[in-house]
């Protein structure tokens, strides 16, 4: 036998007998992560069917956590991580027919939670019923300044218009609703569909804080593309629009990527040394459209940093997940295609603390430790 021939056949047997492993995934220096999931402990939430409240608008009981309990916020408050988290009801028969309500959940490792009884927040008869009923409220962010009051967004959704909802509280229980956030922007923002807010935060000696940006608070927003609002009182939100009044995306999704169908903002930004980190989550659309190596139609999360000078500016962007459903419990559920819909992050004992929505069914947590940090999720 030829002797150049001999090589290559044991070549070939050794990929036989060892098949080539997923691709490390190392990130760069700017991004945060790899997050590792701890052994044993996801998902963190689950629904509870023993869950009941009185419900004013309906006027009975109702088991307002029975049929799913996903896409959570996350903040510290004295000395425990405090997760809302959205939890739906059996009132209907597919995503988005249900009515939302947001739960309560403490912990004091960030892992095992106790969780109250009724919902915190919720639709109710108030000032807000237009906006929030029938649908309810939908996937929080939260945040906290530096005087401790805390001020959460959420999607206010009456099945017609989603829009982008704020309320504020002093103790994570009793809220505060102010409304939609564009409401004096005029109306052809407060009623075009509008969601997915995440608020630039900072860390203050050990503990993350909402900032300003330029002598602002800002945020970004949005799903078809990553957007951006400027406040001066954390209620009432300018949109940033170009030279024609329009709009201004920021970032939008790319073909051929795993966001190619959805970029849609994550868990509160974080002001770093190299920039503000805006970790986000991508839609993978199908076929050629999308990345084919990851499932059509899966939420995966990226990350992309902007400018600290200039925020509306993107300076860097992964281009492959460092989060993308690989468990069980985040590819089986009611989103099928597989979903980590990451919503919540806090500095928490010196680490990260990650948690997002599983197949828009469960709650899990993931954990970066600066100390030792990791690459993200392996590539396929």
């Amino acid at each position: 036998m030829n002797s150049k021939i001999l090589p290559l056949i044991a070549a070939i047997i050794v990929l036989t007998q060892h098949p080539l492993k997923a691709q490390t995934n190392r990130l760069p220096d700017w991004a945060m992560g790899g997050f590792v999931r701890p052994a044993g402990v996801n998902p963190v939430i689950r629904t509870d069917s023993t869950a009941h409240f009185y419900d004013s608008l309906l006027q009975r009981e109702v088991d307002w956590e029975s049929n799913d309990t996903f896409n959570p916020a996350a903040v510290v408050k004295a000395g425990k991580i405090v997760v809302l988290y959205r939890a739906e009801d059996k009132s209907g028969i597919k995503i988005g027919t249900r009515t939302s309500r947001i739960g309560y959940a403490e912990s004091k490792n960030g892992a095992s939670f106790k969780r109250k009884k009724i919902p915190v927040l919720y639709p109710r008869n108030d000032v807000q019923q237009t906006y929030e009923w029938p649908g309810g409220c939908e996937d929080p962010r939260v945040a906290v300044t530096v005087d401790g009051t805390y001020v959460i967004f959420y999607t206010q959704w009456n099945r017609q218009v989603p829009r982008l909802g704020v309320a504020t509280s002093k103790d994570l229980v009793n809220w505060t609703k102010h409304g939609p956030i564009f409401r004096k922007a005029g109306s052809r923002f407060v009623d075009q569909p509008h969601k997915s807010a995440s608020i630039v935060t900072m860390l203050k000696g050990k503990k993350q804080v909402i900032a300003k940006v330029n002598g602002k608070y800002w945020m970004y927003w949005g799903e078809a593309g990553v957007f951006a609002a400027t406040s001066d009182n954390l209620v009432d939100w300018q949109p940033v629009t170009d030279s024609s009044g329009a709009l201004k995306a920021l970032i939008r999704p790319r073909k051929g990527y795993f966001d190619s169908g959805l970029t849609e903002c994550g868990p509160p930004a974080i002001m770093t040394d190299k920039g503000i980190l805006l970790l986000y989550n991508g839609k993978n659309q199908p076929g050629e459209r999308g990345d084919r190596r990851f499932t059509a139609n899966s939420y995966s999360a990226g990350q992309v940093l902007f400018d600290k000078q200039d925020p509306e500016k993107a300076i860097a962007r992964l281009d492959v997940p460092f989060l993308r459903p690989m468990e069980a419990f985040e590819k089986s559920g009611q989103y099928a295609a597989g979903t980590v819909f990451i919503e919540g992050l806090v500095y928490f004992k010196k680490k990260w603390f990650l948690y997002y929505g599983c197949a828009d069914s469960r709650v899990g947590m993931a954990v970066f430790d600066p100390k030792h940090p990791a690459p993200g999720d392996p590539l396929p």
